[in-house]
């Protein structure tokens, strides 16, 4: 076989899912993380040619001519990633291969739906996975380290279509994480380590790309000498650029200062908690004792804006954890808020606690999506946490806390970047709760409160 036809798919929930001949369900504004799949592709040998397709955007063709089909999911979309193995397996004869964080955690029970599952970093063991299938002799797991980052091949990023996405260029500069949160999956996909490629290999990616970019790093400043000569170095390129890091930034002044001279105007950050025992429980360290407002205040000091992740449901919260939360982000001003059910992913120590303490009740992965209650909280009622997020989520969202915000941000980030990026990312949040009945929840959670 001289040329393989290789689909690479990504599949996603209904509610996103695209139909032929209409508009993407879901907002552009959260559409950009293809990284993953463009990595793949350009670690494929010269023999492959590879086609992404992303539910999101495009439906499958279950009649396409690819030789090979890949299949790179987390845990919420496994269900549908097992329907559609089943379907070009079964009645197309297409082998399928799988990868990605809930094939990596789970290889076992991924394997019973596939010919072969990719465990880990892909980009290692690409060649050999091919070479296999040439041979005819695909085996059924095969296993990568963490990759080194050395010499990374450059993303294909014309195998996508540009106006399907946020309007930023996507890179990345390091991998992984070496805290052990236990509710986190990333860094147990990448075993607990914490990896960067070469800096001047970052800054020459970077001279090639827009003068919008989003690090999809998963904490970009663990480093912080790293992170230092980076943003040194950047500074001259002049561009305006967005990423993840701890809340510890703001208590490193040359970091917060070189980060905002090399252009970073947006970080999300994963606050989590107000509750310092449920950060200790996840053992979320590095922010038991931080003042989170003066953090705050610090980040927008330096003209940066703030996308906040908040979890709720650890074992320290009661029903006024949603009413006290509020507060603070709308005191705070925090830009944008990323607000979760905490969610025991397979394969991480929280899901195995959970899991021996018989305080798991539903296995259907499809509700493992940050959304839907999996277990038994201790101080509330399940609907009651369900219906709680989404009274935060409503009134952070409503349309008088937007503008509210959108006008102080001004002030610190400029009017120019409020309208290019709080505000799409505000409404694109409407948009998407509009689709989620989250303003009945929000009722719900109200009349419940008041009697």
């Amino acid at each position: 076989m001289d040329q393989i036809k290789f689909d690479l798919i990504n599949p996603t929930a209904p509610l996103r899912r695209a139909s032929e001949g209409a508009q993407p369900p879901s907002p552009r504004v959260f559409r950009f993380s293809m990284l993953p799949s463009l990595y793949v592709a350009a670690s494929m040998p010269t023999c492959v040619e590879t086609r992404i397709v992303d539910e999101d955007v495009e439906p499958i063709n279950y009649d396409t001519n690819a030789d090979l089909i890949g299949i790179s999911f987390m845990t919420y979309n496994a269900p549908r990633a097992y329907e559609i193995a089943q379907k070009f397996r079964q009645e197309k004869g297409k082998p399928v291969i799988f990868g990605g964080y809930h094939p990596t955690l789970l290889p076992e029970e991924a394997s019973q739906y596939a010919d072969a599952v990719c465990v880990g970093d892909a980009e290692p063991i690409v060649p050999s996975i091919i070479e296999d299938f040439k041979n005819g002799h695909l085996k059924p797991i095969f296993t990568s380290q963490p990759a080194s980052l050395e010499n990374l091949p450059i993303p294909k990023r014309a195998l996508i279509e540009a106006k399907d996405y946020a309007p930023l260029s996507v890179m990345q500069a390091t991998r992984g994480c070496h805290f052990r949160c236990t509710f986190c999956s990333v860094a147990a996909f990448h075993q607990y380590k914490f990896r960067t490629r070469p800096i001047d290999e970052v800054l020459a990616e970077l001279e090639t790309l827009g003068n919008f970019v989003l690090f999809m790093d998963d904490s970009l400043t663990a480093d912080r000498e790293y992170a230092k000569e980076l943003f040194s170095k950047m500074a001259p390129l002049g561009k305006t650029w967005f990423s993840q890091c701890s809340a510890s930034i703001a208590q490193d002044p040359e970091l917060l200062d070189l980060a905002s001279r090399s252009g970073c105007r947006g970080l999300f950050v994963g606050f989590e908690s107000l509750s310092s025992k449920n950060l200790q429980t996840w053992k979320k360290h590095k922010n038991v004792g931080q003042d989170y407002l003066e953090i705050v205040n610090n980040l927008h000091a330096a003209g940066i804006a703030i996308y906040a992740g908040f979890v709720f449901g650890t074992d320290d919260d009661t029903p006024d954890v949603f009413q006290k939360t509020l507060e603070f982000l709308l005191e705070s001003n925090v830009e944008v808020l990323q607000a979760t059910t905490m969610t025991p992913f397979p394969g991480t120590p929280l899901y195995g606690e959970m899991s021996a303490n018989g305080r798991i009740i539903d296995r259907d992965w499809s509700l493992y999506d940050f959304g839907h209650v999996v277990y038994e909280p201790k101080h509330m009622s399940r609907e009651t946490l369900f219906n709680g997020v989404a009274w935060v989520k409503s009134q952070f969202y409503s349309r008088r806390n937007i503008l509210r915000r959108a006008w102080r941000s001004r002030h610190y980030m400029g009017s120019s970047l409020v309208m290019k990026a709080v505000l799409p990312l505000n409404l694109g949040y409407r948009q998407k709760m509009a689709g989620e009945d989250v303003s009945r929840c929000a009722q719900a959670y109200e009349q419940a409160m008041s009697v």
